[in-house]
C-alpha cells in the first residue's frame, strides 16, 4: 500500500510538471520567434525598401536582409510583406510574391501577435510585428517562424533528465515506505490490520464487560478510557475524557490516587457514598491504568459482623451478670429475704427499663431510640455511660432513618473506642432540629471524655484510610468518618469535629433536610407510609408506655 501511494504520488507530480513544461517551452519558442520579428522590424533601411523597390523579387534588398537576419538567428524562415499580405522575403524564394498563407490582419492593424500555428512550412512558432516607416505608419509586417520540431527535441531530450529525479525520488520514497513499515510492524508485534481491529473488538468487550472500574491516563495525565464500571462508581460522563482526575472529580483523596499522588497498592477511598479500593500501575508510554473495585457491601457486612460481635460480647456478659442476679435472688429466697429479694429485682430491672425510657423519652424514631439503647448496654458492658443530653428531642419525621443511624452508629463506635480503658468514661448524644430552607433539619452532636484529637487531625480524620487504630480482621479501618462526611454532604449537610467541655472529642453533623415537615393535623400520619402511626415497644410523645408493654412498664426508679 505505502509503496502504490508512493509511486502514484511521483507518477501525479511527473506528469503534472512536464504538462506546464511543454506549454513553458511553446511560449519560450513563440516569444524567441517575436523578438526575432522584432529585431527585423527594428533595421532602418527595411521600411524604405519596402516602399521605395521596385517590387517583392527572388534576389532583392529585401530578402537578403531577410535571409542574414535568419541564417543569424537560426529561425526557419522571416517573412517581410506589404499592406496587402504580399512577400517580399522568403525561405523557399518561389513563393516570393504570393500572399501569405496566414491572416496577416493582427500585424498590419499594428499589433504584435505569438503563438503556434500551421503554414506552408508546417507547424511552427510564430511572431509578427508591424513594420513602421519614419513617420509611425503601418507599411508592412515581418512574420518569423521557428520549426516546431526543435521545440519537440528540447522537451524530449528533457523528460529523461526529469524521469531520472522522478526515479531517484521514488527509489527514496520506497526506502522510507520500507523503513516505515519495519518500525509499524515492529510496533504492532507484526499484526495485521484485521488483527488489530479483532484485539480492538475485544478490548472494548472485555474493559467494559468486567465488573471492576478501569481508567486509563495518557501520558500527560488526562483520562482518555473509562469503562462502564468505572462510568457507575466514580459518576463519570464521556465528556470527561481529556480531563485530568482533578477536574473530572474535584479534590479529594479519589483523584489523588487517579493522579498517582498517593503511593501504594490496594488503596481504599470514598467515592459519592461508596467504598472503593484502588490499585494503579504505570504503563510504558508515561500513563498508567488504574482499577477500582466496589467494596461497599463488603465493608457493610464488616461492619455489620463487627457489630454482631460487640453484641455477642454483650449478652455474654449480661448472660453472666443475668446468672449473678438469680443467684443472688435464688439466696435471699433461700434466707426467707422475699422483701430484699422484691427490693433488688425491682432495682435491677428498673434501672435496665429506665435508660429505654430515658431514650424513647428524647429520641421518638424507633430505629435511632432502638440503636442508642443498643449502644447503652454495649457501653455499660465496657464500663463506660452513654447518655443522652438534656434538651434532646428529636420527632419520628426522618426522611432517612437507616443513613442518620449510620452516622450516629459511626460516631457513638468512635466515641466508645475513644474512652474504652479510661476510668470514668463517658458518652453524651445530643439530638435536635434546626429550622432548613426546606423542611426541617438536624444536628447531631457525639461528645466524650476521651484524649481527643488534636488540632491539626481534625481535618484528617475524615479522610479515607486514616486511623489510629489496628486494622479490623474483615478489612481495613479509616472509612467511619469518612462515609459521615460523605453522607452529610450528599444531603447538604457538614460535619466537622472540635473540642467537647470534657477535653475530649465532639462530633458535630448537621443535616439541612434530615427531617420530614411537621403535620398540624393532631392525629399525624405517619410521614414515611401515610398511615396513622403505630404505637411500638419504644414510646412516643409523652414517653408513657402503651398499657400492657412488657419492654418499657413504668416502674418505680431508685
Amino acid at each position: 500500500m505505502q509503496l502504490a501511494v508512493v509511486t502514484g504520488v511521483t507518477a501525479l507530480a511527473t506528469g503534472l510538471f512536464l504538462a506546464p513544461f511543454s506549454a513553458q517551452l511553446d511560449d519560450q519558442a513563440s516569444r524567441r520567434a517575436l523578438a526575432i520579428a522584432q529585431a527585423t522590424a527594428a533595421e532602418p533601411e527595411l521600411p524604405a525598401l519596402l516602399t521605395e523597390g521596385g517590387g517583392p523579387s527572388r534576389d532583392g534588398p529585401v530578402q537578403r536582409l531577410a535571409e542574414r537576419v535568419r541564417h543569424a538567428t537560426g529561425a526557419s524562415y522571416i517573412v517581410v510583406l506589404d499592406t496587402r499580405g504580399i512577400r517580399w522575403s522568403h525561405a523557399e524564394p518561389d513563393r516570393i510574391g504570393e500572399h501569405v498563407s496566414t491572416d496577416p490582419g493582427p500585424a498590419l492593424a499594428g499589433r504584435e501577435v505569438h503563438h503556434i500555428d500551421e503554414g506552408t512550412l508546417g507547424r511552427s512558432a510564430r511572431g509578427k510585428v508591424p513594420l513602421r516607416d519614419g513617420r509611425g505608419q503601418v507599411v508592412g509586417a515581418v512574420s518569423v517562424g521557428i520549426a516546431y520540431d526543435s521545440v519537440r527535441d528540447r522537451f524530449l531530450r528533457a523528460v529523461p533528465g526529469l524521469l531520472a529525479y522522478a526515479g531517484g525520488a521514488l527509489g527514496v520514497g520506497a526506502l522510507a515506505a520500507l523503513l516505515l513499515f519495519r518500525r509499524l510492524q515492529k510496533r504492532t508485534h507484526a499484526l495485521e490490520f484485521s488483527d488489530i481491529s479483532a484485539l480492538l473488538a475485544e478490548r472494548e468487550a472485555i474493559l467494559h464487560g468486567i465488573r471492576e472500574g478501569v481508567v486509563a491516563l495518557d501520558g500527560a495525565g488526562k483520562i482518555r478510557l473509562v469503562n462502564d464500571e468505572a462510568q457507575r462508581l466514580l459518576d463519570l460522563a464521556p465528556h470527561h475524557i481529556g480531563l485530568s482526575p482533578h477536574q473530572a472529580l474535584g479534590t479529594g483523596r479519589t483523584a489523588r490516587l487517579l493522579a498517582g499522588e498517593v503511593p501504594g497498592a490496594d488503596l481504599l477511598t470514598v467515592s459519592g457514598g461508596r467504598v472503593l479500593v484502588a490499585n494503579r500501575m504505570p504503563t510504558d508510554d508515561g500513563g498508567a491504568v488504574a482499577t477500582l473495585r466496589d467494596r461497599t457491601e463488603l465493608e457493610l457486612l464488616g461492619r455489620e459482623l463487627d457489630g454482631s460481635h460487640g453484641l455477642i460480647d454483650a449478652l455474654r456478659a449480661q448472660d453472666h451478670e443475668h446468672a449473678n442476679r438469680l443467684h443472688i435472688l435464688l439466696g435471699l429466697l433461700q434466707l426467707d429475704m422475699v422483701e430484699d429479694a422484691v427490693a433488688y429485682l425491682s432495682e435491677t430491672v428498673g434501672v435496665h427499663r429506665a435508660t429505654a425510657e430515658e431514650i424513647s423519652e428524647h429520641v421518638r424514631d424507633p430505629m435511632l431510640a432502638a440503636l442508642l439503647v443498643g449502644k447503652a448496654t454495649v457501653a455499660a458492658e465496657r464500663g463506660a455511660a452513654l447518655r443522652v443530653a438534656a434538651g434532646t428531642l428529636l420527632p419520628d419525621r426522618l426522611v432517612d432513618p437507616p443513613e442518620l443511624a449510620t452516622v450516629l452508629g459511626n460516631l457513638v463506635d468512635n466515641a466508645l473506642d475513644a474512652v474504652a480503658g479510661t476510668a470514668g468514661g463517658e458518652v453524651e448524644v445530643a439530638l435536635a432540629t434546626t429550622a432548613g430552607p426546606h423542611g426541617t433539619g438536624a444536628t447531631l452532636r457525639v461528645s466524650d471524655n476521651g484524649p481527643g484529637i488534636p488540632a491539626q487531625h481534625r481535618e484528617t480524620v475524615f479522610t479515607e484510610g486514616w486511623s489510629t487504630k489496628e486494622p479490623p480482621a474483615h478489612g481495613r479501618r479509616g472509612l467511619g468518618l469518612a462515609l459521615v462526611r460523605r453522607l452529610a454532604e450528599r444531603h447538604g449537610g457538614t460535619a466537622r469535629v472540635g473540642e467537647s467541655a470534657n477535653g475530649g472529642a465532639e462530633f458535630t453533623v448537621t443535616l439541612p433536610e434530615a427531617l420530614h415537615p411537621e403535620d398540624p393535623r393532631s392525629d399525624s400520619p405517619h410521614p414515611r407510609s401515610g398511615t396513622p402511626r403505630p404505637r411500638t415497644g419504644l414510646p412516643h410523645g409523652t414517653g408513657e408506655p402503651p398499657e400492657g408493654s412488657e419492654g418499657f412498664r413504668q416502674r418505680p426508679r431508685r
